[in-house]
């Protein structure tokens, strides 16, 4: 039953249904709390959609806490940072990111995900523009 919840959050959140998908994965992981952080990272990158940044700063916290080693949460939370300005914790989270998985990132973010919404891959970059991610 959480697995359902989950795969139709994510499901949601890919089709732009971000408010939806968030209230999917919060059931989903009430359900089985044991894989949160994949969760908490989909919900940071929802809310990071939506603009709510300090809501996806804590998201990617709690998953970043969930299992500090899942690279995906650095991410957000490293472009919802340098979207509010806090550009020193940023960077550090950017530096993360890149130094678990540079291949991750890499295939994740210097080239769109097919299942990602262009306008979200652009925001997404934007939030890393401003947190230092460097040019190719």
């Amino acid at each position: 039953m959480a697995g359902a919840h989950s795969a139709k959050g994510a499901s949601l959140i890919s089709a732009g249904r971000s408010k939806e998908g968030v209230a999917a994965l919060e059931r989903s992981i009430r359900l089985d709390p044991r894989r949160s952080a994949v969760r908490f990272n989909q919900i940071a990158l929802a809310l990071y959609f939506t603009g709510e940044y300090d809501a996806a700063v804590d998201a990617a916290n709690r998953a970043i806490r969930s299992s500090p080693n899942y690279p995906n949460s650095y991410r957000w939370l490293a472009a919802a940072l340098g979207q509010l300005g806090r550009i020193e914790e940023a960077k550090q989270a950017l530096e993360n990111a890149i130094a678990i998985a540079p291949a991750s990132f890499r295939m994740y973010v210097r080239e769109r995900a097919p299942w990602r919404r262009p306008e979200n891959h652009a925001h997404m970059l934007e939030g890393l523009r401003k947190a230092g991610m460097p040019e190719e």
